[in-house]
């Protein structure tokens, strides 16, 4: 019986943890808030509603030099995101990567590009729901010289008041499941995973 009682204990005290570490989760999800900063680029991970419109919005604005768009699916064309206005002559800035389909290969490919440029500084564009783990990944194989800003995008699927929401609720669990593994498996990542140098040639073509 104390055997049972025990490991009991140990449970308890772990979803206690677990609660916490997800709440604080949450709490910091939640937290983060848009900055008005110049960076060098805009860096945004297709795939959310409002990702790709908020990201040419601040190019647009001339808020950076160069605006690459991450995980295009490869049947969209560079004239279906981004359209020259009379007088614009910055198109050929905006850049789209059509082959990376997860967070890890966006932050890899990313890496390519930015290493060939004259980048110092990125505007990290994504859903809320996904800021911290994309921050956490693209800090992880970025230069460490580069500062990275994150720009979180609100969604319909993530409600103020998650934890009365179910599908808020398994949308913010799951992101924080995969926040811990890479965590976790930045730890022990292999050297092709580790910063590169600014100013690098190293990386795939564009």
């Amino acid at each position: 019986m104390s055997i049972v009682k025990g490991l009991f204990s140990l449970l308890i005290i772990f979803l206690i943890v677990l609660a916490v570490l997800l709440v604080d989760f949450a709490y910091k999800t939640f937290s983060l808030r848009q900055r008005d900063v110049k960076p060098d680029a805009v860096v945004v991970l297709a795939g959310g509603r409002g990702r790709i419109e908020e990201g040419v919005r601040l190019y647009r604005d001339r808020e950076a030099r160069w605006l690459f768009l991450i995980g295009v699916d490869p049947s969209v064309r560079k004239s279906d995101l981004f359209r020259e206005r009379q007088g614009e002559k910055f198109g050929d800035r905006v850049i789209l990567e059509k082959v990376s389909r997860n967070t890890l290969e966006n932050a890899l490919y990313a890496r390519d590009m930015i290493a060939k440029k004259d980048i110092s500084s990125v505007t990290l564009i994504t859903s809320r729901y996904h800021m911290k783990r994309a921050t956490l990944v693209f800090r992880s194989v970025l230069p460490k010289g580069i500062v990275i800003y994150s720009h979180p995008v609100d969604t319909r699927n993530l409600k103020d008041e998650w934890w009365s929401h179910g599908g808020s609720f398994r949308l913010l669990f799951s992101e924080f499941y995969k926040y811990c593994l890479f965590r976790l498996f930045f730890l022990f990542a292999p050297g092709e995973l580790r910063p590169v140098t600014v100013g690098s040639s190293q990386g795939r073509p564009l």
